[in-house]
């Protein structure tokens, strides 16, 4: 009988934490998918920090550091300079990310750094309780924003990959999501070509990914990604935002 799915190389056996629907999971999974495709997995190290992912150090079949909450990109930094032979990514959520992290990616992102980032935006704060994010949408509902984010009292989403784009150091900056079979092919193929980027010694290379939260968003998982489609896709536009020649 022939084979037609199996389980990446890339990935531990270790059960994942991520709650039922959550994307997280197929994120990882072409992850892991793209770094057993480049065979890169041996020379690989990656770095996450505190959110939804903060355990991605048992699911990374490659070397992983921890580092503190918006910390990743200094780290990585720090790691790639050290050993410029290695593939290093971070793996950060939207609140890690676009708000404790801001002045860590931007100024990472500024000075070219050779390392990418994989960007998981899902416009809330996942594991500490549901609250609103820079990320979380026009009257959307959170924890700390019950009646719907009010743009005249906090202000609008930050669109993380278009502010990016505008850096000079930046090389290859991407937006995609996982929200059906086609975008998932399209997001696989987009970090492949930031690893490739890392490899071929471009700049400074993120993709953000649209990820669904169904329990902080309070509908089923089914509903979330209709949700992520109908209201996340119109305010963070898909596609390439920057490729270096």
């Amino acid at each position: 009988m022939s084979v037609v799915f199996k389980k990446t190389s890339g990935l531990t056996n270790k059960e994942t934490h991520y709650c039922p629907g959550c994307t997280h999971g197929i994120i990882h999974r072409l992850v892991g998918e793209v770094l057993e495709e480049l065979n890169i997995q041996g020379d690989t190290i990656g770095v996450a920090p505190v959110g939804c992912s903060v355990l991605a150090y048992k699911y990374f079949n490659c070397d992983m550091q921890q580092a503190g909450h918006g910390r990743a990109p200094a780290v990585a930094t720090g790691i790639k300079r050290a050993l410029p032979d290695k593939i290093v990514f971070t793996y950060q959520g939207d609140g890690d990310l676009a708000s404790i992290g801001t002045a860590e990616i931007i100024h990472a992102a500024a000075r070219g750094e050779k390392f990418t980032t994989i960007f998981v935006n899902n416009a809330i704060y996942g594991m500490t309780g549901g609250q609103m994010a820079p990320t979380t949408l026009p009257g959307q509902k959170a924890t700390t924003c019950q009646s719907g984010r009010d743009i005249a009292m906090n202000g609008s989403p930050i669109r993380m990959a278009e502010i990016l784009a505008t850096l000079d150091g930046a090389g290859f900056v991407e937006r995609t999501s996982v929200h059906n079979p086609a975008s998932i092919r399209k997001t696989k193929a987009v970090i492949k070509k930031a690893f490739e980027n890392q490899i071929n010694g471009t700049g400074f290379s993120i993709v953000e990914v649209l990820s669904t939260c169904p329990t902080n968003w309070g509908i089923s998982p089914v509903d979330s990604l209709k949700w992520l489609e109908t209201n996340m896709i119109p305010y963070y536009p898909l596609g390439n935002k920057k490729e270096a020649k």
